[in-house]
């Protein structure tokens, strides 16, 4: 058994989720998550909404409500999305806790005392208008080094190099389209250079596994060729207070420190409501344990440079040394496992362009493993793909609905129709066993992919199978098989197909666990193959509100324990099997109008 820590990407609490979000972080870390669980692995995945930065007070002003407001109303609506989705996290929380804070502030002195955080003037972008920081991301303009038109100010996402607002050509603000002042403000800033050589012996080491995306793991290297500085604070009434800086209240931590050491903070909360407040140190400090970290493409900068280093000059580990703090030696990725974009009928998403289609939306109209189904199959693993109505409608109907679902239905109800029960079978076959024999090697084939994080093929691969056992059905045609010296032959080859039907079901159950319930069910079982999560409401550990009372929130967690094994598990023998009724809902092509209609609209 190994211990691992699936650590997915924190949702933005500035609006609800568009589909493209959960196809970067969600469905994938839930599908590996799902897997090692059954492969016998101690799991723990955690994540949150991240709910500090200007962009939550520009969309609370917008709406003429508080920040808190703002982040109350759409971490509610983000983890009852998250829950429909079927997303198992151990604990999905939030960058508003006490404890978030604590673990934040704690990590922020231990790196500053370390000698990492250095303080320097540098100009901060202010919107005149308001007289706000605009955050790097807020402002665009042409790129010096590549003339790329709509470089952000953090990074140019053409050539993929860093920067810093006042390196744009012609900035302008993207809240108002405003050009920003500059104004020299005093900051502090992660000391990057003098981590740089630990950064680059970490990624030449993960390098060498050779498990790391290319993609992901030239980029990460790249952009250590110009490391310098970064500041982790900002003048901003909406965040951490600095450690030290108490008598400045508009002066707070910058998200790109304060939210990546979410998956940290997350992970003490999850312990310190289990019962055993230490028990997060099992994932973090033991060297053995493995952690991996799910978003897009967009996100690679945090999670294989800023994080890291944090993570480096805590632990004392760069060029100026160090003791870690009570935290003790924290582990730094196994891997950084990035999907690409995924765009929306050839444009990329664009809430502002109505190139946008929101989880919400989705699944009030459609059943969340069509969803599943097409991320998995057809997703942004690494490169990035296209999401179309039709392609959405023709996968549901010609994968889903007419190859698995199919089979799933036709092998219950002949089995309904001849024994109303699991038949024994008789002695197999030699294309019995070879369909029994694919099967079963199945288990390590697809597993295997899964946990390279080549889910794509893993699904193939299942999907190769369910064909299979449908080709099994018609050269087998148990439905000819009527005369009563055939009834064993009738028996062996039902029980065979019953079989390869619940090891498929064990397979898809990570990719599809909704429907693999239901499976479970049509065959006898008491639909409890993938434990689902559900939303808890809490107290926070540390704070209450402004008035004294209790700070409550939703959290997202789920018992996970009694997981089916990755393996064939057979069938009862006499076990009911009921007439079914169809799993998954085939869609009228008129789907696909109506859908492009709403966006026009």
């Amino acid at each position: 058994m190994t211990r691992v820590l699936s650590a997915v990407a924190w949702p933005y609490a500035n609006g609800p989720r568009h589909i493209g979000h959960v196809a970067g972080f969600g469905v994938p870390s839930d599908v590996f998550s799902r897997y090692m669980r059954m492969a016998g692995h101690d799991v723990l995945m955690v994540s949150g909404t991240d709910e500090h930065g200007t962009p939550i007070l520009v969309a609370a002003d917008q709406q003429g409500i508080t920040a808190r407001e703002l982040a109350d109303k759409n971490n509610r609506i983000i983890a009852e999305d998250l829950v429909a989705l079927g997303l198992s996290y151990d604990l999905f929380t939030r960058t508003t806790t006490g404890n978030h804070y604590q673990v934040v502030r704690a990590m922020f002195e231990t790196v500053r005392d370390n000698g990492y955080m250095i303080k320097r003037t540098m100009g901060a972008a202010i919107s005149p208008s308001t007289g706000r920081t605009l955050p790097d991301r807020y402002i665009e303009g042409t790129c010096p080094l590549c003339g790329y038109g709509e470089a952000r100010g953090d990074q140019c996402d053409n050539c993929g190099k860093q920067l810093d607002p006042t390196d744009l050509i012609d900035p302008k603000s993207k809240v108002n389209g405003e050009r920003p002042d500059f104004v020299q403000t005093e900051h502090y800033f992660l000391d990057l250079p003098a981590l740089a050589d630990a950064l680059s012996a970490w990624l030449d080491e993960r390098e060498a596994t050779g498990t790391w995306r290319p993609n992901v793991i030239r980029f990460s290297q790249n952009i250590l060729e110009e490391i310098r500085p970064r500041a982790m604070t900002r003048d901003i009434d909406w965040g951490i207070p600095v450690p030290g800086w108490e008598d400045q209240p508009n002066k707070r931590l910058y998200v790109w420190f304060d939210a990546v050491i979410g998956y940290l903070s997350a992970s003490i909360e999850w312990a310190r409501r289990s019962g055993d407040p230490e028990a997060w140190r099992k994932w973090w400090n033991d060297p053995e344990s493995l952690s991996y970290y799910f978003m897009g493409k967009d996100n690679i900068v945090f999670h294989s440079q800023i994080w890291p280093a944090e993570l480096l000059a805590y632990n004392g580990g760069g060029d100026k040394g160090g003791q870690p703090g009570e935290l003790g030696v924290l582990n730094l990725p196994t891997e950084v496992v990035s999907s690409e974009f995924l765009t929306m009928e050839g444009k990329q998403f664009s809430t502002s362009r109505s190139v946008v289609i929101y989880v919400r939306d989705v699944l009030a109209r459609y059943q969340p493993d069509a969803l599943r189904y097409f991320i998995s199959a057809a997703g942004p693993e690494n490169q990035d793909s296209d999401f179309t109505w039709a392609e959405f409608v023709r996968r549901t109907n010609s994968e889903l609905v007419a190859g698995w679902g199919n089979l799933v239905n036709r092998t219950a109800a002949m089995i309904a129709k001849n024994f109303g029960e699991i038949p024994a079978p008789g002695e197999l076959e030699p294309i019995d066993q070879e369909l029994r024999d694919a099967i079963t090697a199945g288990f390590g084939a697809v597993g295997s992919l899964i946990e390279a994080h080549r889910q794509r093929a893993a699904i193939a691969e299942i999907m190769r199978l369910v064909g299979e056992t449908n080709k099994y059905v018609t050269e087998t045609e148990p439905f000819r098989l009527k005369a009563p010296e055939q009834r064993q032959r009738l028996a062996t080859v039902l029980h065979t197909l019953a079989q390869s039907v619940a090891d498929l079901n064990v397979m898809m159950s990570p990719f599809l666990p909704h429907s693999a319930n239901a499976i479970d069910k049509v065959l006898g079982g008491a639909g409890d193959l993938a434990p689902m999560p559900r939303i808890e409401e809490v107290v926070d550990l540390d704070v209450s509100r402004e008035d004294g009372s209790p700070l409550d929130y939703p959290i997202i967690t789920g018992d996970y324990s009694n997981v089916r094994r990755w393996k064939s598990q057979p069938l009862a023998v006499g076990t009911s099997i009921a007439k079914p009724t169809p799993v998954f809902v085939k869609l009228d092509e008129s789907v696909i109008e109506e859908e492009l209609a709403r966006m026009a609209g």
